[in-house]
């Protein structure tokens, strides 16, 4: 499929290293963003700038798009100006976070235009877009996946886990909160540790020598905490989004989340704190706050 045109909304923090994947790979790129900030570095490696959603679908017959929230992933596909209203677009693949209940509703206007829909949230941060080792789940119809894996194989490995719509979503929404309670209960720990007079960076150690290893310790920590950086490139507010999503869609299908419930409200807190556009390791400050400690190394 090298050669392929390829239509990409939404270049951001995601989109923008994904897109850049695939110019590298010898694919010609249409894109479009609100912000021409995140537009300048695939210009500058030779992708065309489209006028809206619309006229990447009136480009490209494959359009990707990497949005941050389900409003908005709703809006740019279905509303009257959308991506599916495009003249030339013949699948569309959502590497969003939306949730299912948004990837149901899209992938229903998607079949209704006769657009092939592929639900294809991923996981990895910027670092695994960036380095192409992304999580790639994929929901969507046997023959899709079949035509669009050589593409998503750019970002990372792929996982095909299904026909039903927003079936990736969930698998998506189960990741991240476990991602984000590694990452309050680690808080705790080293909070407690730190103030009975553990060094913090000892301590990780021992955590990641031992039973207790995780995500958190084993990479925010170093990287965003124990630096006291807090740039690990993933916003509160997203997190939250996320957790949020997770938990409504398991307790509407019957599966209690009493911890994902208090991740929730910790992340919740932490937004309330620092802003929806903090870095999400800003967990820990709050800890710190409460605490009385600094959780450094």
């Amino acid at each position: 499929m090298a050669g392929q045109m390829i239509g990409f909304v939404g270049v951001g923090r995601m989109g923008g290293p994904m897109a850049l994947r695939l110019l590298a790979a010898g694919h010609p790129l249409t894109v479009y963003d609100t912000s021409a900030e995140a537009l300048a570095p695939l210009v500058a490696r030779g992708a065309t700038v489209a006028a809206s959603a619309l006229d990447v679908a009136a480009q490209a017959e494959v359009v990707m798009m990497s949005l941050p929230t389900p409003p908005v992933v709703q809006a740019v596909t279905t509303g009257e100006n959308g991506i599916l209203r495009g003249s030339k677009i013949k699948t569309l693949i959502d590497l969003s976070t939306t949730g299912p209940s948004v990837a149901r509703v899209v992938g229903a206007a998607a079949g209704e235009r006769k657009v092939a829909w592929a639900d294809s949230p991923v996981s990895g941060g910027v670092t695994g877009a960036e380095k192409g080792t992304l999580a790639v789940m994929v929901s969507c119809a046997q023959t899709t996946f079949t035509e669009i894996d050589p593409l998503l194989k750019n970002f990372g490995r792929t996982f095909f886990v299904g026909e039903k719509p927003g079936l990736a979503q969930i698998a998506k929404l189960a990741n991240n909160l476990l991602a984000a309670a590694a990452l309050v209960v680690s808080s705790e720990a080293m909070a407690m540790g730190v103030k009975a007079g553990l060094n913090a960076r000892v301590l990780i150690d021992i955590i990641n020598a031992g039973s207790g290893r995780n995500s958190a310790t084993q990479d925010k920590f170093p990287r965003a905490i124990l630096p006291g950086t807090f740039d690990f490139g993933f916003a509160t507010g997203l997190s939250y989004k996320d957790v949020r999503l997770c938990v409504d869609e398991a307790e509407a299908m019957g599966v209690p989340m009493v911890v994902g419930a208090a991740v929730r409200q910790m992340l919740a807190v932490t937004q309330a704190k620092f802003g929806a556009d903090s870095d999400f390791t800003s967990i820990a400050k709050v800890l710190e706050e409460w605490a009385g400690v600094e959780i450094r190394g």
